[in-house]
């Protein structure tokens, strides 16, 4: 359809508005639209696939994590888990650095997003760090590339995404219980990084948590864990579907919030679910725009001319996910997550199952790139954030980001090549639960 010419305005027109500074929900869109007159394609059929793009139960699942996920953030739960994770690894040499990384792995995946956790944890501790005598740039590279395990540990609407991508044709629940062990592993990675840096930089310790108070601050964060435990141990237990376990998410987390917590002012409430209500707006018309653009991919049968392609370089396995994964981290510097995630899911999963890989674990590799990405310059828009919260110019962080690139890459490739450490939770029995 088209001849070889359809690709290449679908592609390039995209490339171009880009270029241009068209936000990509809208340059999505825009470049459909411009591809559909150029083919000849009705515009009737291109817009009914765009409305059908958001029309899907499953996606409910992502405004109920955005809204919990706010809640908590703006509730109190910030240093409730910072004073948490100060517990187990503040008194370690660069003890602040640690508890940065550890509060995030074990709250991150309440927001699913980098940046809600880059501007929550960060607005804490940056100041904190830098207060205790931590570089500043360490202090915002040290959030900024943690907030990724939030991206990669359930609950994450970026997996949620991804299933959709897919067609609806993998478990939500199963990617879910697959980014547990690789998510983990990103933070304790980070943290022999963090402990070798503050080592060699002589950043200091903190004290010990005395039993009695280190009792009470369990039990001030108890409420805030349940949040992850009632999403998680609800899917792996057949109590709830993820959409449904959203749901509760959000019950729980406001009650915990506005009854419990009480840090979050009622008169505040109004503008929280303002955010709430853009975030979500952008991301179902990125989802919008990005079924249309796949509709036109597939007429095209562009993932069928990707996977002969990318097969004539190389019959070899390994060989090609290496491709894929220097494709995905370079596009991953330039794009955000979501609409690359929907952009290149329906692109390179033939690829991935023409060579025999699970497409449980290439979400979790696809996840894994595009986290990098979010620290990477020139868009990096996590990086963003966790510079301006720092008030360090941008150009001083990249310089000295180069050891936890070196870090997430090493748990990429580890995941890339050893596929039972992304497989092997999700292939445990759960009673009561059929994925």
């Amino acid at each position: 359809m088209g001849g070889d010419w359809g690709p290449l305005a679908l592609l390039g027109s995209l490339f171009v508005f880009l270029v241009l500074g068209v936000p990509i929900a809208y340059a999505l869109g825009v470049a459909t639209l411009v591809t559909a007159v150029f083919v000849g394609l009705p515009l009737e059929a291109v817009l009914l696939k765009v409305s059908d793009g958001v029309d899907n139960f499953a996606l409910l699942a992502i405004p109920f994590f955005v809204f919990a996920g706010a809640l908590m953030a703006e509730g109190g739960m910030a240093w409730r888990r910072v004073a948490f994770a100060n517990i187990f690894v503040g008194f370690m040499r660069g003890g602040l650095a640690m508890v940065n990384i550890l509060a995030s792995m074990f709250f991150g995946g309440i927001s699913g997003s980098s940046i809600a956790d880059t501007s929550s944890i960060g607005s804490i501790l940056i100041p904190m760090m830098k207060k205790q005598g931590y570089d500043d740039a360490f202090s915002v590279n040290v959030t900024i590339t943690s907030s990724t395990q939030g991206i990669i540990i359930p609950p994450s609407h970026n997996a949620i995404i991804y299933a959709y991508a897919t067609g609806g044709t993998i478990s939500i629940a199963q990617l879910f219980l697959a980014g547990i062990v690789p998510g983990v592993m990103i933070g304790v990675s980070l943290m022999v990084l963090a402990f070798v840096i503050s080592t060699r930089e002589k950043y200091p310790r903190g004290r010990v948590i005395p039993i009695k108070e280190a009792l009470k601050i369990t039990w001030q964060a108890l409420a805030g864990l349940m949040t992850v435990v009632i999403i998680v141990g609800g899917v792996i237990g057949g109590v709830f579907t993820p959409t449904e376990s959203a749901a509760a998410a959000v019950i729980w987390a406001f009650l915990i919030t506005m009854f419990v917590y009480r840090d979050l002012k009622w008169r505040e409430l109004p503008r929280v679910l303002h955010q709430v209500i853009r975030t979500v707006a952008m991301v179902m018309i990125v989802i919008g725009f990005a079924a249309g653009f796949a509709y036109l991919m597939t007429l095209m049968q562009l993932p069928f001319k990707v996977t002969s392609f990318l097969l004539t370089l190389s019959e070899n396995k390994y060989a090609i996910l290496m491709l894929v994964n220097v494709m995905l981290l370079v596009l991953g510097t330039f794009m955000d997550m979501a609409p690359l995630i929907l952009i290149c899911t329906p692109i390179l999963l033939p690829v991935m199952k023409s060579i025999g890989v699970d497409p449980v674990h290439f979400g979790i590799i696809i996840m894994l790139n595009l986290g990098i990405g979010l620290c990477t310059p020139p868009v990096g828009t996590t990086l963003f954030v966790g510079c301006a919260i720092g008030k360090v110019p941008i150009e001083r962080c990249a310089r000295t980001l180069w050891p936890f690139w070196i870090a997430m890459l090493v748990v990429l490739l580890l995941v890339t090549y050893f596929p039972a450490l992304a497989m092997w939770v999700p292939s445990l029995k759960y009673p009561g639960v059929n994925f």
